[in-house]
């Protein structure tokens, strides 16, 4: 599974809406794989918000816990043509990192709090992603 920014944030931050599940989510996952740039926009959401996370999440990728995943040229090409194809939604650089970094490892599980774009995107490898954590109702 790859995990988006907002779940990594989430599970950092215990005001989140969402920092019980992301917490649970992230505690039983078996690893941790970000795309790079979203370290990057972790930092920037941490710092917008008040919220000191990017210390943790460092110690979490030199304790071996976080696994981040550099793109290749590929996947800058794969991130253009998804930035293209869904302009009208706005999907971001991040966002279009994920899903590049999802096909590219042929995984269909994205762990996020954006239903928005990750539900609409549609995957190379797979008919669509399945998202977690599940929509509490």
């Amino acid at each position: 599974m790859i995990f988006d920014t907002g779940i990594v944030f989430a599970a950092l931050d215990s005001s989140d809406a969402h920092h019980v599940s992301a917490s649970r989510l992230i505690d039983s996952a078996a690893r941790i794989v970000v795309p790079a740039p979203t370290l990057v926009e972790l930092d920037w959401l941490g710092g917008s918000r008040g919220v000191p996370c990017t210390d943790a999440v460092l110690s979490g990728v030199s304790e071996g816990s976080i696994q981040v995943i550099d793109l290749t040229d590929q996947d800058y090409a794969r991130v253009r043509q998804l930035c293209g194809v869904y302009a009208d939604l706005r999907l971001g650089f991040v966002d279009a990192s994920v899903v590049a970094i999802a096909e590219r490892l042929g995984e269909d599980t994205i762990a996020t709090t954006d239903r928005r774009h990750f539900s609409v995107v549609r995957p190379r490898h797979v008919a669509s992603f399945t998202l977690v954590p599940e929509r509490s109702s």
